[in-house]
């Protein structure tokens, strides 16, 4: 990731406002986002670990699964610290290049998760409507490849974004009216002529969710249509049951996010404390929840952890 030499006219530090209008109970808010950050470091790092230790969880929907729960782990650890730290110490300064390093692990890892969300249908469609060549099809050879594709098109599609707000100029305000460093909250400062990056984040936006989205719909068409036509109402139900936790965090991750960019496109030309707390809660969501579902909705997942909590009460005498 490379920058421009645009120093005289870019700013060494950036200002994060926090959420607006709200700034006397900074300390209260920043108790839900504590516990969310508490439950998305342990949530996720506890299915990394059953799934890493545990030889029966290494098939594709557990891969899957321990992909989702290492970018969810990532996109908190980028976030959520510096977020406390406004909440509880009014540490809103950044310097400039931790501002875009932030941009670029937000928006680089928010596109891998939409990426492993897709490959997590597309795990469910071959499970389902083709169970007899799911081992032939979802080789680990296979899943390693889709792995590594969600990350170079995670990284490809979003690298260009800190190089984009660093050829700008900014020679007004230098806060950024959120709690972290996103693209177009920092180009909306520039003071120079912004339609390159205004394009490329609008295409980038519908790229990833309109066409993510598409083919996730697709993919959960022709699995309730495969449902239906299952023999009995057992073999419906338990064929349902292996999906309702993929379609929870699909609907954790992209219902904040398209409200998100509905109202930044559509909103105030002001940040509200209602976008930035929407805004905060799509980065935060996902993380803190996704591992709390797939704890209780996945029974092997759960019998593993009860195996190991047993075991830990085991009186050694």
């Amino acid at each position: 990731m490379t920058f421009s030499n645009n120093s005289h006219l870019f700013p060494h530090t950036f200002f994060l406002a926090g959420i607006p209008g709200l700034t006397a109970v900074h300390i209260w808010i920043s108790l839900p986002f504590c516990f969310m950050f508490f439950l998305a470091v342990t949530g996720n790092g506890v299915l990394l670990f059953l799934i890493w230790t545990e030889r029966s969880l290494h098939q594709p929907m557990f891969l899957f699964l321990a992909m989702l729960s290492f970018v969810d782990l990532v996109l908190s650890l980028s976030t959520l610290p510096k977020m406390l730290a406004i909440f509880w110490f009014g540490a809103t300064a950044i310097s400039s290049y931790s501002c875009l390093f932030q941009m670029f692990f937000i928006h680089a890892f928010s596109a891998m998760e939409s990426g492993v969300l897709v490959a997590m249908a597309l795990d469910r469609f071959v499970a389902i409507c083709n169970p007899l060549r799911y081992a032939t099809i979802l080789t680990p050879v296979v899943v390693a490849k889709i792995g590594g594709l969600v990350v170079l098109r995670g990284v490809g599609l979003t690298i260009s974004f800190p190089s984009l707000a660093r050829r700008l100029p900014y020679c007004g305000s230098h806060t950024i009216a959120y709690t972290y460093c996103e693209h177009m909250a920092v180009v909306k400062l520039a003071c120079g002529a912004t339609t390159v990056d205004n394009l490329y984040a609008f295409a980038v936006a519908i790229f990833l969710g309109a066409g993510d989205v598409a083919f996730i719909s697709y993919s959960y068409g022709r699995i309730v249509r495969t449902m239906i036509h299952l023999p009995s109402s057992e073999a419906r139900a338990k064929a349902g049951s292996t999906c309702t936790a993929h379609v929870c965090v699909i609907l954790f991750f992209y219902g904040p996010g398209f409200l998100s960019v509905i109202m930044q496109r559509f909103g105030q030309p002001t940040a509200s404390a209602a976008k930035v707390i929407l805004a905060n809660l799509y980065l935060l969501f996902p993380p803190a929840l996704d591992p709390i579902v797939y704890g209780v909705k996945t029974k092997q997942i759960r019998e593993h952890l009860c195996k190991i909590l047993s075991l830990n009460h085991i009186d050694p005498t």
